[in-house]
Parts: C-alpha cells; structure tokens; sequence
C-alpha cells in the first residue's frame, strides 16, 4: 500500500438540477495528512463531504479509499468503509434521549457490539481525552454549553479509533478561546491516533492550526492546494482574497439590496 493516498477524489461532479456544485474535483489525502477544504459559503464544502461519506452519490467520478473505488458500493460495502470513519459534524449533533456517555459510546455498541459496561469505560476515556470528567458522561446534551457539546462530539468522533475522521466546520458558534481549545484537542487526538483527516472550514485560524494540507474550492473546482505553509504565497488572487477577509477582489458575494 506504500504511496497509495488514504483518500483519492478524481474528476468529481454534482449537480443539483442546473445548479453544478462540483464540477471536477481532484484531490489526493496521504496517509496521516490533514486536509482542510476553505471557501466561501455555498461553494459545495459540506456536499463535497457528503459525497466522500456516501450520503450523495456523485454524478460521475472517482472516490477511492485506500485504492478501493467506493462510489459503487452497495450497503454491506458501504457499511464496511463508514466503519473506519469518524465525524464530528456542525452542530455536535448528539442524540437528546442520550446520555453523553451513551452519545460517546453509540458507534461502540451500535457498530462494534461492544457490551454496555465496556463501551462506557471507553466512553469516560475518551470524554477525559477531551478535558470533560467523568461526572459529565451522566448529563444529558440539553445541560452542556456549546463548547462542551463540540468535545462530546469530538470524543465521540476518535471513540472507535477510526482511521479517518471528518470535521464538518468544527469551530463554529464557539468565541475564540473556546475555538483554540477545541483546535488544540483536534491536533491531539489526531496525533494519538495517527488518522487521517479532512476537515471544512470557514475560520482561517482553525485551518492554520488543525491544517497540513489546504484546498481552495471556488466555482465547482479546487483552485489551490498546496502545504498550510505556503498559502501566504499561494500566488492566487481568489486564496489571498479569502485568507485576508477582503470583500474587494475577484470572489464576489451577492447581497441584496
């Protein structure tokens, strides 16, 4: 398997009716790296995702998971490549009528048949990996703040140990300090597992933290990939535009009047 990507996007294209969201993507994800995908908002971030996890079958292209082309898979297939995934979505997502402990372990006993008192014994472990003691694993997501909810998420995303994880905007609705925690735990736990990662994102600090790679996806394409370290010279108007803040420049946002 040496030089294989962990994960290979080739010539990927979906529209949704005249509206083409992605239109040719090419990206390759080594083993170990972490990928993090920027662009403005309704540039097809969160459906590229999708499509990586099979929740949206592509129009046409290829999507290959340690060589294995998965676009094609049927359930049993499909079941069997989500199994070595993990994903922290947006808004943590965690079940109401669970515990938190219940939330960390459901992929455990779900996915894995793990007996009850054992998942929750991996559950506390990895709640503390996050910072949370073990007194939080017995709350419900209704009496967690914001920035305890996205470390439920996150515990919960490396409790089955995956070996690639997905981060579907993992800053998001948190103020700075809360932000660089979680962007800290993210490296940790990342570097604990020694998974691969794709994330998307809107926040630039959180990219320069969590990041070794970066794609700029702009018109349906990626217009730049390159190392974290190189995107202050990317020599792209669209990345340099984005990176800064700028509203002057080639990436033009619609408002209305």
């Amino acid at each position: 398997m040496d030089g294989v990507p962990k994960i290979q996007l080739s010539g990927l294209k979906k529209a949704f009716g005249p509206k083409r969201v992605l239109d040719g993507i090419d990206i390759s994800v080594a083993p170990g790296a972490s990928l993090v995908v920027i662009g403005g908002s309704g540039t097809g971030k969160s459906v590229l995702l999708k499509t990586i996890l099979g929740l949206i079958r592509p129009d046409a292209g290829s999507i290959r998971i340690d060589g294995e082309e998965t676009t094609s898979l049927d359930a049993t297939g499909r079941e069997r490549i989500n199994a070595r995934f993990g994903m922290l979505f947006q808004g943590a997502a965690l079940f109401d009528s669970l515990t938190v402990w219940e939330n960390v372990a459901f992929g455990l006993m779900q996915g894995q048949g793990m007996h009850r008192a054992e998942a929750k014994a991996r559950a506390l472990e990895n709640l503390a990996s996050v910072g949370l003691p073990k007194e939080v694993g017995e709350l419900s997501p209704a009496e967690l703040s914001g920035g305890m909810k996205k470390r439920v998420g996150l515990a919960r995303a490396i409790a089955t140990r995956p070996e690639i994880i997905f981060f579907d905007e993992p800053t998001t609705g948190l103020d700075p300090i809360m932000s660089d925690v979680i962007n800290n735990l993210i490296v940790a736990c990342v570097k604990d597992l020694g998974a691969t990662t794709v994330s998307i994102t809107h926040d630039m600090h959180s990219a320069r933290k969590i990041a070794t790679h970066v794609a700029m996806l702009h018109g349906g394409r990626i217009i730049w990939t390159g190392p974290i370290g190189d995107i202050d010279r990317s020599g792209s108007p669209y990345v340099d535009q984005f990176i800064h803040g700028r509203a002057e420049g080639p990436i033009q946002m619609q408002v209305r009047a």
